[in-house]
């Protein structure tokens, strides 16, 4: 039986567990510092939003392709994984067009003029001029989803229990100390990889290109009737807007920041009030017309996004004998593309082992 150790436990290491336990020959161990509960600056899986925006571009679409099936199946079918439907507008900034076609982002293809996913969505409709903004150029809308985090973790842990998987407290400082960890007590067969920031520091991979984006954000009680984010900001390069309301309870996210490089855990008041600032011009109506003064706060939170310069790293090595399958490097867009990269990593174990593809 193939002996699979898992290390890390954030959302692209429980979905490639869930995954990759339902073929029963495996046996499947998750190894993690931080499991779904803990709050931590390391830990990004908690803070994010979370929601389906795709972000790349036409020609590395194949993650958020594959995994906004699986994710609309379980907002329809599965109401404890806690995840909704929620109609979505994405607006493009006038003064923001030639930027754009420079790659100034790192998400240029979520606001891209004739995106590549209005194929992906069934209802995805350009605006009427008359339903744009003062400012915006463009802007379209599509049935999208968010997802309450606090809920959808633990819903993923509890289906890898189901299928065997066992989860064990562990720090590493090399990643090939994870080929004995398995709690079968043998060598493992193949390690796999989903650290994400701290890819950066783990002896074994030491990935330079992984560097922290920061993300601020302020979650409220108050509740968006629709998600919506727009290009770019006036306030500064590395600050950005968006406003998604998570399901079941979770509270609806404010955001954001953009900060690459940036290590800082502490939430900064003035940026708190620019993001609230921000989502009262784009949605007065989240307030009742109270303003900034209307948002009803449950927290402020700093998540820094595992963002890799080069794009996602879905790949297997050899390190110490052992084969390891990496999968991290996700920036802001590892739930969208959470089973896509999951699938990825699948079909590199399955060439290890000499199977099929699935």
């Amino acid at each position: 039986m193939p002996n699979i150790v898992v290390v890390g436990a954030g959302v692209s290491g429980l979905t490639t567990a869930y995954l990759l336990s339902k073929d029963k020959a495996n046996t499947i161990t998750i190894v993690a510092k931080h499991m779904p509960g803990d709050y931590d600056i390391q830990y990004a899986s908690p803070w994010a939003g979370a929601n389906v925006l795709p972000m790349a571009t036409a020609s590395n679409s194949r993650w958020e392709r594959r995994t906004w099936p699986q994710l609309k199946r379980l907002a329809l079918e599965v109401p404890e994984a806690g995840i909704h439907l929620q109609k979505a507008r994405v607006l493009r900034r006038t003064k923001d067009l030639e930027k754009l076609k420079t790659g100034v982002y790192s998400f240029d293809g979520l606001f891209m003029e004739n995106p590549w996913y209005k194929s992906l969505f069934d209802d995805f409709r350009e605006l009427s001029p008359s339903e744009l903004p003062a400012e915006m150029a463009s802007g379209c809308e599509f049935g999208s989803l968010c997802i309450n985090t606090m809920l959808y973790l633990p819903w993923l842990v509890g289906q890898c229990r189901a299928n065997g998987v066992v989860f064990k407290r562990g720090v590493l400082m090399h990643i090939s100390e994870a080929a004995s960890l398995s709690h079968a007590g043998v060598k493992a067969d193949i390690i796999i990889n989903t650290t994400g920031l701290m890819a950066s520091k783990l002896g074994g991979v030491m990935d330079e290109n992984v560097v922290p984006v920061r993300g601020q954000v302020v979650v409220v009680r108050n509740e968006a009737p629709y998600m919506l984010t727009k290009s770019g900001t006036d306030d500064a390069d590395d600050e950005v807007c968006y406003v998604m309301t998570r399901a079941n309870g979770g509270g609806t996210i404010l955001g954001g920041t953009y900060q690459k490089g940036n290590w800082e855990s502490q939430p900064d008041p003035n940026q708190a009030l620019r993001i609230m600032r921000r989502v009262v011009e784009m949605m007065p109506e989240i307030t009742n017309g109270k303003g900034v003064d209307g948002f009803d706060i449950v927290r402020h939170g700093v998540g820094l996004r595992p963002y890799r310069n080069g794009g996602v790293r879905i790949e297997k090595e050899k390190i110490d004998g052992t084969w390891v399958v990496h999968n991290y490097g996700h920036a802001g867009w590892g739930y969208q593309g959470s089973f896509g990269c999951a699938e990825g990593v699948a079909e590199l174990v399955s060439e290890i082992l000499n199977k099929p593809k699935l």
